[in-house]
């Protein structure tokens, strides 16, 4: 009986020497090729979980994108048989673009800068001597220096504040668009402020009627268009409309009275009259 308890307990130490060990859930049987359990599955597996690899991301490869090609140049519709250019050239100019008291424009541009004619067209007035004062303030006088120009479109157009008149330009001859008719300046009521030219659009008059070529059609839109849009616009159409809707010699309404004539001062005083002395008449007569 000894002897089988000694048989039985070798038994039993041989087999726990041989039972899978290792790293928990990793079989170390090797499972023998082609051995199935009975549920048809391989007698022993791996169960371990591996982690997933991060995908390599794939070179980026440089396009070269094609040049665009340059812009087409095309021409604004001609909208009028004239063509027009922006009266002050050669220089920076800056101007409004709102109504302030009279249906004009200031362009401001150093002195000196040429005022030019907008189109073709026939000198109507030019003034070379500036004879405004400022104790009268004549309307008459108020632009200084100045030229008109009738254009072969059927407008007035006034540069004035002139420090100049270009040589040769006088009433009656004609210019073409873009030839200098003087240099802007401040003559007039402009005397205190930096030099500009007063651009306005109007029809013609006589120059008794002095307040209509003043101003008469806002000119901003048109410079606009002249200086970079459209130089073919026109302030025909709406000279015409507004013409047909004031008369062709409204009355004055604005800026119309001048400072009254000042009463001029005796230079030197009177010499006082001399008082003559009563004659004596003798009463009675001689016997």
């Amino acid at each position: 009986m000894a002897r089988l308890a000694a048989v039985a307990g070798a038994v039993l130490v041989t087999g726990g020497c041989a039972s899978p060990g290792g790293v928990a859930g990793i079989g170390t049987t090797v499972p023998t090729p082609g051995a199935e359990s009975a549920a048809g599955s391989p007698a022993s597996s791996v169960t371990a979980t591996m982690p997933e690899a991060t995908p390599t991301p794939a070179p980026r490869t440089a396009v070269d994108r094609p040049k665009a090609d340059p812009p087409v140049q095309v021409p604004p519709p001609k909208v009028s048989k004239h063509t027009y250019v922006f009266p002050v050239k050669g220089c920076s100019v800056t101007y409004e673009s709102r109504l302030l008291v009279l249906p004009k424009t200031t362009i401001w541009a150093g002195k000196g800068c040429s005022f030019v004619s907008p189109v073709d067209g026939v000198v109507d007035e030019v003034n070379v001597k500036n004879r405004w004062k400022p104790s009268t303030d004549r309307g008459a006088d108020r632009e200084g220096r100045f030229v008109t120009v009738i254009g072969d479109d059927g407008v007035r157009y006034l540069g004035g504040h002139l420090d100049k008149i270009a040589l040769g330009i006088k009433p009656g001859i004609r210019v073409s668009a873009g030839q200098v008719l003087g240099q802007v300046g401040n003559s007039g009521n402009a005397r205190s402020t930096a030099s500009n030219l007063y651009f306005a659009i109007s029809w013609k008059t006589s120059p008794s009627m002095w307040w209509v070529r003043r101003g008469m059609v806002k000119p901003w839109n048109y410079l606009d268009a002249w200086l970079k849009g459209n130089p073919t616009l026109s302030p025909g159409d709406e000279m015409r409309a507004v013409m047909n809707r004031t008369g062709a010699a409204p009355r004055c309404v604005t800026l119309c009275a001048s400072k009254p004539q000042p009463t001029r001062k005796p230079t030197r005083k009177p010499e006082p009259q001399k008082t003559q002395e009563p004659v004596q008449i003798p009463v009675g007569g001689t016997g």
